[in-house]
């Protein structure tokens, strides 16, 4: 396939690079931190702190490769994919349809909570749904990437100031004796496995982003007319992704300061769960602040369903589009086209479907798309191993000895997890 260049040849600035890792990071910082890492400090303290810890570590790799290998290649992963073989782009196909649905439902439903209780609104709950994709995809619609990349820039502050702030506050407060080298003594007991999972499974962010990273890093050239060098790209997603890991122990510090050992517990009812949420952080800064945490977790959680809502489509209409190129050598336009909006709204009907089935429990259906994430992590990171040590990748930004051998390490470790757990369940 023929690589495609940005409308002039110039490098872009390590100022003009930034933008699709952050991008990344305001679709990673969303449930995973909001529910599951909140969920982890309130019931556990600090003990499954390590266990965050080891998956932003594992699974740091396959992350870097989307940025990597769209920089270096100025095609996406799913040109990796195709690469590979017309069987890695079906499995990735199949991966995204699975996932997609459950995933965004799981985002829509919990901002669209957030909407209701923060506005106190009494509208029926799809709604409020059908709303909130309906102004994501009217953003995206009029505004295309640009939009995306200036709404996340501007929320991410607001959300790192305030949540940080009120980790600082709460910190004293915390048990720290909680924290363990492993938490043996709370998993089974305290917490199931599948808790352990499904933390692990959006921790900080499933997998298949990483190809959204890569789409998003040829938005970027294409929107800005300058393209991306590798280093830039690199460091980019690296600043997000450890924008990412802090963000994650700050929601696990509000948790075990606030909640753990307090006798409440989160509540699986949605709208319960949105005014815990929204009273834990006021319980923290203060009365005075309500109004800004509000604002803060709404605007958190709407960047999240925006990214959710793009970045979807845009991976199905790049596997589409690939898959009826076949053999040919012509790449893909990276515009997003028709089957980009036919996906914005298949995806927005059927999760309406979810929320009707779901609509009265959120963690159960947070869990389940994490677990999903989980066990289709190995083979998705897989493939973006085989993607960035292919021949079709220039041989001087390919990844090294160090980061293969890590990249095999993360592997075999989330493999392995997910077959013991996969056994478990037939036994």
């Amino acid at each position: 396939m023929a690589t495609t260049e940005p409308a002039n040849g110039r490098d872009a600035t390590v100022w003009t690079s930034f933008g699709p890792g952050l991008v990344w990071a305001a679709a990673a910082i969303g449930v995973s931190h909001l529910v599951q890492s909140t969920r982890a400090g309130a019931t556990t303290g600090f003990a499954l702190a390590i266990v965050i810890l080891l998956a932003l570590v594992l699974k740091y790799p396959f992350f870097e490769f989307g940025a990597r290998y769209a920089a270096a290649t100025r095609t996406s992963l799913v040109e990796g994919y195709a690469r590979i073989g017309t069987w890695a782009l079906w499995l990735f196909l199949a991966i995204t349809l699975i996932t997609a649905t459950v995933s965004q439902a799981a985002v829509v439903l919990f901002t669209a909570y957030l909407i209701q209780f923060i506005f106190g609104l009494d509208w029926a709950l799809p709604v409020t749904a059908s709303l909130l994709m309906a102004a994501c995809a009217t953003l995206l619609w009029v505004g295309r990437y640009r939009a995306l990349d200036f709404t996340v820039k501007a929320i991410l502050v607001i959300l790192g100031l305030s949540t940080l702030g009120a980790a600082f506050v709460t910190l004293p407060h915390a048990d720290l004796s909680t924290l363990t080298l492993w938490p043996a003594g709370v998993v089974g007991t305290v917490v199931p496995f599948a808790f352990l999972l499904a933390l692990v499974g959006w921790m900080p962010s499933p997998v298949d982003t990483s190809v959204w990273s890569s789409l998003w890093t040829l938005a970027k050239d294409e929107s800005t007319g300058v393209r991306t060098p590798v280093r830039h790209a690199r460091l980019d997603l690296l600043g997000g992704y450890i924008g990412t890991g802090v963000l994650a122990f700050a929601f696990v510090t509000l948790g075990a300061g606030v909640m753990f050992g307090s006798g409440v517990a989160f509540s699986p009812q949605g709208t319960v769960f949105s005014t815990q949420l929204i009273d834990l952080y006021g319980q923290t800064l203060g009365a005075w602040a309500r109004p800004i945490v509000m604002v803060a977790v709404l605007t958190t959680m709407f960047s999240t369903a925006l990214t959710v809502i793009d970045g979807f489509p845009r991976a199905i209409e790049r596997t589409i589009a690939n898959l009826q190129s076949g053999a040919s050598d012509e790449t893909p336009s990276n515009t997003t086209g028709r089957f980009y909006w036919m996906s914005i709204a298949g995806l927005a009907a059927f999760t309406l479907m979810v929320l009707a089935l779901f609509i009265g429990n959120l963690t159960t259906m947070v869990d389940f798309a994490t677990i999903v994430s989980f066990l289709t992590a190995p083979v998705l990171g897989y493939l973006n191993l085989r993607a960035v040590t292919s021949p079709q990748m220039p041989a001087e930004h390919r990844p090294g000895r160090g980061m293969v051998t890590y990249a095999w390490i993360g592997l075999i470790l989330l493999g392995g997890t997910g077959l013991v757990y996969l056994v478990s369940l037939l036994v």
